[in-house]
């Protein structure tokens, strides 16, 4: 694990996206509320959060970062049958939150995928990626489009 003792704490933040493709039949179910496993959407943005506090778990040389704020958002896009999950993380410390945000678009996603998978097998995560981050030595990072 890389050594942030002696850095500065400031504020940090990333935002990550991600989306999830899948059948019009199975985007309707999630847009009616009427799935049988409950709130897609709702779970996925609980499974979200969870997903970013627990990211020091999952990736071995990451640091566990006392988060202060997770925010999972998510936009369906109705002709391209699609969910676009976007996360953002936020803390005060020593090393950044891009892991956190990223960790917490895949469990969203996955967690879509995993409620949604009895009736649509062919759903396609995708274009998962780092949007902007701020904060620390290196400043700000925005993604090119």
């Amino acid at each position: 694990m890389v050594d942030v003792g002696e850095k500065n704490s400031t504020q940090r933040q990333a935002k990550a996206t991600g989306s999830i493709s899948m059948l019009p039949a199975t985007l309707e179910l999630i847009i009616a509320g009427n799935h049988k496993k409950g709130d897609v959407l709702g779970i996925a943005r609980v499974a979200g959060i969870q997903g970013a506090k627990k990211t020091s778990d999952l990736i071995p040389l990451c640091h566990p970062i006392a988060l202060t704020h997770v925010n999972i958002d998510f936009e369906i896009i109705q002709d391209k049958s699609q969910v676009i999950c976007t996360a953002l993380t936020k803390t005060v410390g020593q090393t950044g939150v891009e892991m956190e945000a990223l960790t917490a678009v895949q469990i969203a996603l996955l967690t879509i995928y995993d409620m949604c998978k009895a009736v649509d097998r062919g759903m396609v995560m995708g274009d998962i990626k780092l949007l902007e981050k701020s904060g620390g030595k290196s400043g700000e990072w925005v993604a090119e489009n």
